[in-house]
């Protein structure tokens, strides 16, 4: 069915699912026992040497990121924080306590400077703050980033005149990257409205249903692995769009043992292009249903139905969970569902076997042991077709909800609980190796602009296809298409009187 961003109460899925590093993160000892070892080691023995980090103080962990002429921090640490820290500190109040620091430790604000010293510390402090442009450059939306930025690089350029060039071409690569974040979000923003205008019940007919004033899917691809391709396309144009740190901001809530104001207000907690990506799945989900309840025919009802399933098929053979189970859960609703003489005539051998890779049992043991089997493809893929990897987004963010209630921030002593935010790195992280892949077949504009522009019935709309289409089998049904015959009747008079006035 139809996602939400967020799970409701009493859904089917339990932190049962997450692995067993997860089951020992969220069951901590006793927080006493973390307080003395683990913030007694320095910078760098957080994630090299001896056992990680599983709790510590804000400050300590801020100091683990603090480069040193001799010390760099490991980038899988670098990832973790910068990812979890908003949840505690906001990302321009912890880049200037980090230049604060490196000003002090490296005694940046006296002069003369030691320029030894200096040009050893200089390139690891251009890498760290590299590597934070690239992985979450929208925190650098905020002048005061940039200009945090170029002030402590300012501060070390006398000593290497190098520095300036490799800040304006990060800087450049930095713009760049935010030019195409502000227009792909642009462009998410002018298809959702397309998507929204879409959605018309008006193509529904009474009693004897016309031929279809629009075109229908099959019109415009009959190739089943060619739609599963533009299919492909559109789900990895919306991933590329969701930056890591979206996955933290859309489940912030205030931590009660946390005495600090949140980090980032409604406004600033952007999640636009998550969302985007959720609507994308409803949308093709009733675009599926649409497809298959509006022919008049039975035998053309049926004929789009294993198309289809066969498209469904080679979503899964790309690689492509989200759509395949967009459509799975499209042809599983009940307007559609309910067409038995419609589904008696369709060979549906193929779709129960879709069906049961994608059963829920077992917190969805079987799509989670096929996803595992295209993640090793990915990994020795001798092709780009074969480093494909979409998840099951809905479930993907369940399981990053799951995680986030199941597991405080801080720990009673007031220590954050990184052992939590390793766990969601991970996640997190391999969510970003598979964005990052680059859609290796032709696009087909005819096909994409169906796909975001076709018109699509609502949830009332779909019901009366549906009766139109197999009448209905009890009274509850009859007095449901009654009411419904009525309801569309006296939209489609009134949208007829408004674009007559």
């Amino acid at each position: 069915m139809p996602q939400t961003v967020f799970p409701a109460a009493g859904t089917m899925f339990t932190p049962s699912g997450f692995s067993p590093h997860l089951a020992s993160t969220c069951s901590e000892a006793d927080p006493e026992e973390e307080e003395g070892p683990q913030e007694a080691r320095g910078p760098g023995a957080c994630v090299a040497d001896g056992p990680p980090i599983t709790s510590a103080s804000l400050d300590t962990l801020i100091q683990h990121l603090v480069p040193t002429a001799d010390y760099y921090p490991e980038k899988a640490y670098v990832f973790t924080f910068l990812l979890s820290a908003r949840l505690f500190i906001s990302p321009p109040e912890l880049l200037a306590r980090l230049c604060d620091t490196c000003i002090k430790q490296q005694q940046l604000d006296q002069s003369p400077m030691d320029t030894a010293k200096v040009r050893k510390f200089g390139p690891k402090i251009l890498q760290l703050l590299t590597e934070w442009t690239e992985t979450f450059p929208t925190d650098f939306r905020e002048e005061k980033m940039v200009g945090l930025f170029k002030d402590i690089i300012h501060r070390i350029a006398p000593c290497d005149e190098a520095y300036w060039k490799t800040l304006n071409q990060v800087l450049q690569t930095l713009n760049q990257k935010l030019a195409a974040i502000a227009q792909g979000e642009e462009s998410i923003v002018k298809v959702n409205a397309s998507s929204v205008s879409s959605i018309s019940d008006k193509l529904v007919g009474f009693k004897t249903k016309p031929p279809p004033i629009q075109k229908d899917i099959l019109s415009i691809c009959n190739d089943p692995y060619t739609l599963a391709q533009q299919l492909t396309h559109v789900e990895l144009e919306h991933l590329s769009y969701i930056g890591p740190e979206e996955f933290v901001q859309a489940f912030v809530q205030k931590d009660p043992l946390d005495s600090t104001q949140p980090c980032f207000s409604e406004q600033k907690k952007k999640t636009t292009n998550l969302e985007a990506y959720v609507r994308w799945f409803n949308r093709l989900c009733y675009l599926v249903a649409t497809e298959i309840c509006m022919p008049a025919k039975k035998k053309q009802r049926a004929q789009v139905i294993e198309f289809f399933i066969d498209v469904a098929r080679e979503c899964f053979n790309i690689g492509n969970f989200n759509s395949l189970m967009a459509i799975i859960s499209g042809m599983n609703m009940s307007p559609v569902s309910r067409l038995k003489k419609t589904w008696g005539k369709a060979k549906t051998a193929k779709f129960f076997i879709l069906e049961h890779q994608m059963d829920p049992t077992g917190n969805f043991y079987n799509y989670r042991t096929a996803l595992r089997g295209a993640v090793h493809r990915s990994q020795t893929a001798n092709s780009i077709r074969e480093k494909i990897v979409i998840p099951f987004f809905s479930l993907l963010i369940k399981d990053i909800y799951f995680l986030n209630e199941g597991c405080a921030n801080r720990l009673p002593n007031g220590h954050v609980h990184f052992a939590k935010f390793v766990e969601l790195a991970r996640q997190v992280g391999e969510f970003m190796t598979w964005k990052q892949i680059e859609c290796p077949f032709e696009t087909d504009r005819s096909i994409l602009h169906y796909l975001h522009t076709a018109p699509i019935f609502s949830e009332d709309g779909l019901y009366l296809a549906s009766y139109e289409s197999e009448s209905p089998e009890n009274q509850v049904e009859k007095d449901r298409w009654k009411a419904l015959r009525s309801n569309i009747l006296v939209k489609t008079k009134e949208l007829k009187e408004h674009h007559g006035s």
